[in-house]
């Protein structure tokens, strides 16, 4: 009796631990632009379904998180890889992949993320007037001299 009710505790505190993780943030976006993302369904095949069975770690301290979960389709199935890391209060999605489980291309998500949900990094912009340094700079040095030791390098 002692060993069952030890093996349901643990059970239990896997079962939340994992919970948490299947909250997280990241895996919440993740799901969400996996699930909506047509290059997942062109690979994969209707319906995608997703694992709730999230793996990984997520670090609040160091702001950094790795996880993964499952998905399947009627063609295939594989891996999402969610990536992020944490500025201020929010995260942010570094990396967002799905690995074909046959080992075919990956699909690379995170740009189709930042397209569809907007990114506040700023878009290049090769017309725009280069930035002008609001003081003048210091004039160079006068001459400068560099005695080197005989011989070649290394010897």
């Amino acid at each position: 009796m002692r060993n069952l009710v030890r093996a349901t505790a643990v059970a239990l505190l896997c079962l939340a631990g994992c919970g948490r993780i299947a909250n997280h943030p990241l895996v919440v976006v993740a799901k969400e632009e996996v699930a909506k993302n047509p290059r997942v369904v062109e690979l994969l095949g209707e319906p995608v379904t997703l694992s709730p069975t999230v793996t990984g770690r997520a670090n609040e301290t160091d702001g950094i998180a790795a996880m993964q979960f499952e998905i399947r389709g009627a063609k295939g199935s594989g891996i999402v890889i969610v990536e992020g890391k944490k500025l201020g209060p929010d995260w942010g999605v570094t990396l967002l992949d799905v690995r074909p489980a046959d080992g075919g291309q990956h699909l690379h998500l995170a740009a189709d993320l930042n397209e569809r949900t907007g990114t506040d990094t700023p878009k290049f912009d090769p017309a725009a007037a280069a930035n002008q340094p609001s003081t003048p700079s210091a004039p160079p040095p006068g001459d400068i001299e560099i005695t080197l030791p005989p011989g070649a390098p290394g010897q």
